[in-house]
């Protein structure tokens, strides 16, 4: 068959073989990119709550401080006690005080981690608050904008300032978000919290 039937055969072939149905046409990617640490920061209710758990935060501190003074002043003393023994047993009543600091570091150490697990679940029950409405404030601001795409600001490389929306998104936030509950997670409800999910 020479080169000339060969490609007559071909288009032959081709014109009996039914064209698949053309795919589908996916549009533009129409984007807006929100700072979500800035909403966090900045929205109304957010700002209150901040200043709430760092109140919480120096509190925690301020404990601490107020525990591990005493601890150590009387594990200095213990120290210098069992150097001056040169290598001798610690008599009982050097015993008893070891045995002592070593109860209220356990104590202070427990009621330490008890707080700063309160404080752990009052930051996620926080965050809980501000991403259920967080969430419907991008995608009003998506429908307002005509956006078929939301992007968190850390994901990008670089983007033009036109497409930051986070001014908007915080307003809206503001309309829905009045107050926050500075509390501990309810009892049952799961630790692990949702971040905003990008559109």
């Amino acid at each position: 068959m020479n080169k000339f039937a060969f490609g007559a055969a071909l288009a032959a072939l081709s014109a009996a073989i039914p064209a698949a149905a053309p795919a589908q046409r996916v549009g533009g990617a129409l984007v807006m990119v929100v700072g979500t640490e800035r909403v966090y920061r900045e929205c109304n209710a957010c700002k209150t709550a901040q200043a709430q758990l760092q109140t919480m935060l120096n509190s925690l501190q301020q404990r601490a401080q107020q525990l591990g003074q005493p601890i150590q002043t009387e594990g200095a003393s213990i120290e210098a006690a069992v150097r001056a023994l040169a290598g001798k047993q610690p008599d009982a009543a050097l015993q008893q005080r070891i045995k002592n600091l070593q109860t209220q570091q356990n104590t202070a150490n427990q009621e330490i981690q008890n707080r700063e697990q309160t404080l752990r679940s009052t930051q996620q029950h926080v965050l809980q608050q501000i991403n259920e409405r967080l969430n419907p404030a991008i995608n009003q601001v998506m429908t307002a904008r005509g956006a078929n795409l939301a992007v968190d600001e850390n994901d990008t490389l670089a983007h033009a300032a036109a497409l930051d929306v986070t001014d908007d998104v915080i307003a809206a936030l503001n309309q829905t978000l009045t107050s926050i509950s500075v509390t501990p997670m309810p009892a049952g409800t799961a630790q692990q919290q949702p971040q905003p999910q990008g559109r």
